[in-house]
């Protein structure tokens, strides 16, 4: 089992910067990759950002390419986005994910607001 805690999100003006980090526990060896996805209201869940748990190798969707970083701290088994001018559309629930073998785990989510 692998355990996910997301924190960093709150509500930010245009322009502003945040940065999400993800702690994982259990199983830390099983994970190949983790990522970050978000959800805003009434739309569909959308990946932001891949990271391999070990390389560092990383993937962006391409509309998050240049605002937002994607990063790993293996000593702490954390993973962070560090998002730079924040738009409104930006605003989502975001969630941390970790991709094993077997099978996926989310966390619980973090909200992130960007006000006009």
């Amino acid at each position: 089992q692998v355990r996910l805690v997301e924190s960093g999100g709150g509500l930010v003006q245009a322009g502003e910067s945040l940065r999400l980090s993800c702690a994982a526990s259990g199983t830390i060896f099983s994970i190949d990759r983790m990522g970050w996805h978000r959800q805003a209201a009434g739309k569909q869940r959308e990946l932001v950002a891949i990271i391999t748990f070990d390389g560092g190798s990383t993937n962006y969707a391409d509309s998050m390419k240049g605002r937002f970083t994607i990063s790993r701290d293996n000593a702490k088994n954390t993973i962070y986005l560090q998002m730079n001018s924040l738009k409104p559309e930006d605003t989502a629930v975001y969630y941390c994910n970790a991709y094993t073998r077997f099978r996926d785990y989310w966390g619980q989510g973090t909200q992130v607001t960007v006000s006009s």
